[in-house]
């Protein structure tokens, strides 16, 4: 079997260029489901949708099952066909999506657009945190894989923006939301098509044809493989412990923050948007400012320990002061700082750099399916317990999910800072850069 590394694969799109075009999967993602937060009222007057009928769109849209199912075709995809497939195909399906969304006449339209741009949204994203970690150079991982994390904080910050603008055209402004999603996946598939495979994945793709040709030892790929082998399975419980328990918060605010603003009191759709506005606004300075220029540089245990901390503090503040607008003030700008820095960007990083190469992106798949299956269940129930039980009760369970976070992430934290993908693999696995 040959040592020497394959050449870098071919492709014009490289470097910050790749990054920045990858990472807006994190952007169209998020942006998805801001967008259907900011118009489930206008569609629920629409269509005449129930509680329940709205908890269900939720569930089974970008911020939930859709999302999950699109994880799992998509991780074990991009392990096998490799990253750049994934990319030829996903942004198709997601257009497809928004533009059923957009023409939607019949509840069934709206319902089948939202399915796709989540299958379409959970293919992308985990190919994504894999394929940008894997062309990061070492010591600026975290800078790199933070661009997802800035384009993800970008979405929410852009589309409850012009949500607000929009609100007076009411569900045609919602349309219009739809509409600009379109446009920037349009965009960025026409980019992605110049895309280079990722050098690490090409490397072991080699390794892994050349010991199939001399009837060398070949390790196998996959969801069954992955589960096989103890320091993976320990790698899950860990990154589901840091990342699920806190997207069943984020996907909550994700999707229903406008309703949660309203129990609390503001009843206007433009300053719920412009609460948001600003918590995005905040999450994108503090991702640039925190994650990206830090998370190279500083004991990431402690970085991490930080961000977990200021969302606990958001949700103290949320449910157990009496709430007025300087308040939801203070609560946007401290979960924003929070997001910034927090379970999300950590996870992306640590995922890509706790599994071999040969199932790193199915990994995530997992992952992305069980963070995004437990976040359904939790959206399908969540407007009816909002509306019964109120804010301080589902603050309450909001809090707990942080607080198991934060300990499972300040404890398990892995020693990752300034080391090569390959060199981690090495360390975890004792074994060579896998086949």
């Amino acid at each position: 079997m040959s040592t020497h590394p394959a050449a870098p694969s071919r492709g014009r799109v490289r470097g910050w260029k790749a990054t920045i075009a990858v990472a807006m999967s994190n952007y169209i993602e998020a942006g998805s489901i801001i967008a259907l937060a900011t118009s489930l009222t206008f569609w629920q007057e629409f269509f005449g949708f129930s509680s329940w009928m709205v908890g269900l769109v939720a569930a089974i849209s970008a911020n939930a099952f859709g999302a999950a199912i699109g994880a799992m075709i998509g991780g074990p995809l991009g392990d096998r066909y490799g990253r750049k497939f994934i990319y030829t195909y996903d942004l198709v399906l997601y257009m497809l999506g928004t533009l059923l969304v957009v023409f939607a006449t019949h509840a069934a339209m709206l319902v089948i657009g939202v399915v796709l741009t989540g299958i379409a949204v959970g293919a992308g994203v985990p190919v994504a945190w894999t394929y940008i970690a894997e062309q990061a150079p070492h010591e600026k991982r975290a800078r790199h894989v933070g661009t997802a994390q800035l384009a993800w904080s970008l979405g929410p910050a852009i589309v409850f923006a012009i949500a607000t603008a929009l609100v007076p055209l009411g569900l045609l402004g919602s349309r219009i939301v739809f509409a600009h999603l379109f446009v920037v996946a349009f965009i960025t598939w026409w980019v992605r098509r110049g895309l280079a495979e990722s050098d690490i994945w090409t490397a072991q793709r080699r390794r892994h044809d050349e010991a199939v040709a001399t009837g060398g030892p070949v390790q196998r790929r996959g969801v069954r493989e992955l589960l096989s082998n103890r320091r993976n399975v320990t790698a899950l419980l860990f990154l589901v412990g840091v990342y699920s328990l806190w997207n069943l918060v984020a996907g909550q605010m994700g999707i229903f923050m406008p309703r949660v603003y309203a129990t609390a009191g503001v009843e206007s759709p433009a300053s719920q948007n412009l609460l948001q506005v600003l918590l995005w606004t905040v999450t994108v300075i503090v991702t640039y400012v925190g994650f990206m220029l830090l998370g190279d540089r500083m004991d990431r245990r402690v970085l991490y320990g930080i961000g977990a901390a200021l969302g606990i503090a958001a949700w103290l503040v949320l449910v157990f002061a009496h709430v007025t607008m300087p308040l939801l003030i203070l609560f946007a700008v401290l979960w924003g700082a929070s997001a910034g820095i927090g379970a999300q960007a950590f996870y992306a990083l640590w995922t890509a750099e706790m599994f071999a190469t040969r199932y790193r992106a199915t990994a995530q798949g997992v992952l992305f399916f069980v963070a995004r299956i437990l976040v359904g269940v939790l959206s399908y129930f969540f407007p009816v317990l909002l509306e019964t039980r109120g804010v301080p009760f589902v603050g309450v369970l909001m809090i707990a999910f942080l607080v198991v976070s934060l300990l499972v992430g300040v404890i398990g934290a892995p020693d990752t800072r300034g080391k090569s993908l390959e060199r981690i693999e090495r360390e975890r696995y004792g074994e060579p850069a896998s086949r």
